[in-house]
């Protein structure tokens, strides 16, 4: 395996936030860094003459069509993934842009010259592709500098402050999946109850409990709303939103209990999510916004068409993809930017596989078998975002996800749990894969799909 540097336990509530499209790493995350800029600039007292960020590497080639420069902008005017109102993004980002002032933080308003203040810098820093750099003119003359990174799922690090330390202890503490699976045995648990164990080093497993709850529902909800909307989605590619009437061509054909239709159900619920995500509307980033329609889609499957599925086995399915989600992310990645689209829809396909084995009845043994072959068929997946947006090929993308977490967690199932290759070998193997892999091929538009299909 790979070595890495010890890091900072995770919970499940930083795999599985609720924030608003159309992409974790260069929406949530953007905005976030700039909220955070902003924040310090009014808890310190600071009135800066005007501010100025630099968008580099990924976050600069893709962002217009990630809509990167309008979270910065609600960002740095107090606003947070979470309790944004999705309606309210417009009204605010036309304000700034007519009248050249932003509330910084929510509070005064100043100068801001998005033409001038807000640059699209393709050059990669050295830290992470997804980087910026904000700067606070201020009126000594003086300047405060910070850079910051998109790390993937919505995190951020702060290059100017020390990693968090890993000063949380967990009561089974785990950094691979063959530590995983022994720390279950030897406490005689599965990994979904050794998951709710180690989330009381943050609150009870009762208010666990009600978070994945909260998250399950802002999951179906997007679906809801996907399958609502109609016409066509923003970015001048003029993709036609088709979940709408998808749905009500399967309603026309029969009930969802026929077998035949199964798997088209499937591909609208993970259909109906991503055209909301494209739309800029909220969905969970799970674990990363590109990738938000596989878990759903697989969990909607689990309690529409699995006899005996109940909230306990939607909180199992849920515990047991955080999981596999944490392996991703303390031994590869889950960028884009870094690994490609096998970050990010192979390994939702891999965490989804996981959850529904669980959920299923499955033993840590086929639960680690099936988040194994979720990946092991997403290796080398590309990213290649057509004019930058995240909606050819992202959105079918997400249909094929599902229906590949589906069908692995069922052959593991049939199995016993032994297997040749081991979910840590499939993990590293995404790493050295992304590693290898062209930069052009990783979310920057300059490769695949992005260059050969004319945008119209």
């Amino acid at each position: 395996m790979n070595a890495r540097p010890p890091a900072a336990p995770l919970s499940v509530a930083d795999l599985f936030t609720i924030g608003i499209g159309p992409s974790s790493s260069h929406t949530v995350g953007p905005m976030r860094a700039a909220l955070s800029f902003a924040k310090r600039l009014r808890e310190d007292g600071i009135r800066p003459l005007r501010l100025r960020c630099d968008l580099h590497g990924s976050l600069a080639l893709t962002g217009r069509g990630h809509a990167t420069d309008v979270a910065v902008l609600l960002g740095l005017s107090g606003e947070s993934p979470e309790s944004v109102d999705p309606d309210a993004v417009e009204p605010v980002v036309q304000h700034i842009r007519q009248s050249g002032r932003l509330k910084l933080a929510g509070g005064e308003e100043m100068d801001f010259d998005e033409e001038r203040d807000l640059v699209f810098d393709p050059a990669f820093l050295p830290e992470h592709p997804n980087g910026m750099v904000f700067t606070a003119f201020l009126p000594d003359d003086g300047r405060i500098v910070r850079r910051y990174f998109s790390i993937g799922g919505g995190a951020v690090r702060c290059g100017e402050e020390p990693p968090p330390l890993a000063n949380v202890r967990l009561r089974h503490p785990f950094h691979t999946a063959a530590e995983l699976l022994q720390a279950a045995s030897a406490a005689g648990l599965s990994i979904a109850e050794l998951m709710r164990a180690n989330e009381t080093a943050w609150r009870t497993p009762a208010e666990t409990d009600l978070f994945l709850d909260r998250v399950r529902a802002a999951m179906f909800a997007s679906i809801e709303r996907g399958c609502r909307g109609e016409g066509e989605l923003p970015g001048g590619l003029k993709v036609k939103r088709r979940a709408r009437g998808m749905r009500e061509g399967l309603l026309a054909r029969g009930p969802r209990s026929d077998p035949s239709l199964v798997f088209e159900w499937v591909s609208l619920y993970a259909l109906a999510v991503n055209e909301e995500n494209a739309a800029g509307g909220r969905v969970v980033t799970a674990p990363t916004n590109g990738a938000a329609g596989v878990i759903p889609a697989v969990l909607r499957y689990y309690e529409t068409f699995v006899h005996g599925a109940d909230a306990e086995g939607a909180r199992r399915f849920l515990y047991t993809a955080s999981a596999i989600g944490f392996l991703y992310k303390l031994n590869a990645s889950i960028s884009a930017a870094e690994m490609g689209c096998q970050g990010e829809v192979g390994v939702a396909c891999s965490m989804a596989a996981a959850g529904l084995a669980a959920a299923l009845g499955a033993s840590n043994a086929q639960v680690e078998n099936a988040a194994e072959i979720g990946m092991e068929h997403n290796l080398g997946l590309t990213c290649d975002p057509i004019g930058g947006l995240v909606q050819i090929p992202c959105i079918e993308r997400n249909t094929m996800g599902a229906i590949k977490a589906i069908n692995a967690a069922y052959l593991a199932l049939h199995g016993d749990g032994s297997h040749i290759v081991s979910l840590d070998q499939v993990i590293e193997t995404m790493r050295q894969t992304g590693e290898d892999m062209k930069s052009k091929y990783k979310e920057t538009s300059l490769g695949g799909l992005a260059v050969n299909v004319v945008e119209c």
